[in-house]
């Protein structure tokens, strides 16, 4: 199972968190900067797997955001890295070629695409089909009630 998926750039600053078990929020901070400082003091060629703690850490650079995913150790890690690697491959087909300003002034509609594929810590639908239809559906759903609220009551 997954403990946490965390986002963050090359000079650290976290841009998007996602705990999948309960952790009080010192603990939270912590766990971050352990896992800022170890990865962006990692060489660009070193492995992408980490032991930390009773975990699994495995991460991956895309441009300039690095996906930093916790998992227990009896998981699999290329199953988790190609969960981080689905996660970017969604968030691609709809910013159109993600970039961390998307993620900056769009968290919530990144935080609703995790939501559609991950849920508890494990996959909730592996057909990339399925989840953008979903987010589709959401945003029809959102432009429709913006076009009601933008009208007249009387």
């Amino acid at each position: 199972m997954m403990r946490f998926l965390l986002l963050f750039s090359r000079q650290g600053k976290l841009r998007l968190q996602k705990w999948f078990t309960p952790i009080s929020q010192s603990e939270k901070k912590k766990i971050i900067r352990d896992m800022t400082t170890m990865v962006l003091a990692r060489q660009p060629r070193s492995c992408n797997f980490l032991h930390w703690k009773d975990l699994k850490i495995i991460y991956k650079r895309y441009a300039s955001l690095y996906f930093c995913l916790g998992i227990e150790n009896q998981e699999n890690e290329l199953l988790a890295l190609e969960v981080i690697h689905r996660y970017v491959e969604l968030l691609d087909k709809y910013f159109g070629n993600v970039c961390e300003l998307d993620i900056i002034f769009n968290f919530e509609k990144a935080y609703f695409i995790l939501d559609e594929f991950l849920m508890g810590g494990e996959v909730q639908e592996t057909s990339k089909q399925m989840v953008n239809r979903a987010i589709e559906a959401s945003d029809m759903l959102q432009e429709t009630l913006e076009e009601y609220m933008s009208k007249p009551a009387f």
